[in-house]
């Protein structure tokens, strides 16, 4: 990387920031003014004038509480660069420690504990007031705080190895390391996500196997027409914590498991929840989840090798208010001006997203029933209140999924032209 005298490289972190916030204030402000009175055509003889209503004071209600959010945070990490707080508690640490591994364990350890200590209240707020105000909060204080608890847990148990081994190949390899923690990163990746539902979710949600009956055989008939490898059927609690429902499928390899969301089963019908498996499966079929897992792997070396090249600056320590080069600087430092990066590839994994989803719903319409896929995705979208106008830059920058009217859309599109293939 050219050297750059550290005010410069301040002033492009600051410029960086500043420009991000107003372009996704805009974006939030373009998206909530986008919103229309009237319900879209689609859904006039499913949506009742009230739920309606309260659809859109949900997304004005979110929409306010971000702008405050940010806002907020914008002013405190403004306050942080421009007096050198990054650098301060860098020169505080070393007064008390001196190994550079543990050095940067403390510093970014800090960071964290002040980071979720101020961002408490507003999730506190977020869960309790919001969510509650409009019927989806089922978190009890005992829950949020045990939740808190467990992060921390998991943080310590797989943060700080997997980030200690950061700090040690970088010690060990220099500016090669890049290559061999990539490594490190594809196996972690490919083991979170083979033992996520067996080890990780367990944690927090109880997982019960479906009970005999109408839908266990649905799902294990659909599973065997297809050829898709079913190892288990799960419930999950997530009533526990809001009324939002969803479904997934985990696992590599020849055995899958299927977790509903309790409040899935309780808002939709056998052949609707067949359906919505059947999207599922879809991803699987079309190679969604090896194309997604090669893609997160080729964006880690892209970032690792940026990461590289900048890792020895000098300068970047000395533009967060530090006095030498420091590791862990460097690397809040190399966060901040990757974002440009991280926003184009985050725009280009949402289109190759939104493509894969209309892929999945073709896949779940012709081997399910396309009626009933269509049914639960508008009672999925009106029980979760989503925004049913969003606005088409707001999609283009932000929505991994096509918003609900293009999926109708592109469902019916699709059943019309299977009518006219064979009439009759």
């Amino acid at each position: 990387m050219i050297s750059m005298d550290a005010g410069i490289l301040l002033t492009i972190i600051l410029a960086i920031l500043v420009v991000n916030y107003l372009w996704e204030q805009f974006l939030d402000y373009l998206n909530l003014s986008h919103q229309q009175a009237r319900v879209p055509s689609q859904l006039q003889d499913f949506v009742e004038p009230e739920t309606y209503q309260k659809t859109l004071a949900y997304q004005k209600a979110k929409t306010h509480f971000g702008f405050i959010t940010s806002g907020l945070g914008m002013v405190l990490m403004l306050v942080i660069l421009l007096s050198g707080g990054f650098g301060w508690l860098d020169q505080w640490l070393r007064t008390y420690i001196e190994h550079p591994m543990v050095l940067a364990l403390a510093f970014f350890g800090a960071l964290f504990l002040v980071s979720d200590i101020l961002g408490t209240p507003f999730q506190w707020y977020h869960t309790f007031v919001l969510e509650e105000k409009f019927g989806f909060n089922k978190t009890t204080v005992k829950t949020f705080l045990l939740d808190k608890i467990k992060g921390y847990f998991l943080a310590i148990l797989l943060g700080v190895p997997l980030f200690s081994l950061l700090m040690y190949t970088i010690m060990q390899l220099g500016a090669n390391f890049w290559i061999y923690f990539l490594a490190v990163m594809a196996v972690f990746s490919l083991l979170i996500n083979m033992f996520y539902t067996s080890w990780i979710l367990p944690l927090f949600n109880k997982l019960t196997p479906l009970e005999d009956g109408d839908l266990k055989q649905a799902i294990e008939g659909y599973s065997q027409h297809v050829n898709f490898p079913l190892d288990n059927i799960f419930v999950i609690d997530g009533s526990k914590r809001s009324q939002k429902s969803n479904a997934f499928f985990s696992g590599l390899g020849k055995k899958k498991k299927i977790v509903l969301y309790d409040t899935l089963i309780e808002n939709h019908d056998v052949e609707e929840l067949v359906s919505i498996l059947a999207h599922e499966v879809g991803h699987y079929k079309k190679k969604h989840i090896i194309q997604s897992y090669v893609l997160s792997i080729l964006q880690a070396a892209l970032l690792l090798f940026i990461l590289s090249l900048m890792l020895n600056n000098q300068q970047l320590s000395m533009a967060l208010g530090g006095t030498q080069w420091s590791m862990h600087l460097n690397l809040v430092a190399f966060g901040l001006l990757y974002t440009p990066v991280s926003k184009v590839l985050g725009v280009l994994f949402n289109i190759l997203s939104r493509k894969n989803e209309f892929e999945a719903d073709a896949y779940a319409a012709a081997t399910s029933d396309g009626g009933a896929l269509m049914l639960a995705l508008k009672k999925l979208s009106i029980n979760n209140l989503s925004n049913l106008w969003p606005h088409k830059l707001f999609v283009f920058f932000h929505y991994s999924h096509p918003p609900l009217l293009q999926r109708l859309r592109a469902l019916e599109n699709l059943q019309s032209a299977t009518k006219s293939q064979y009439p009759g």
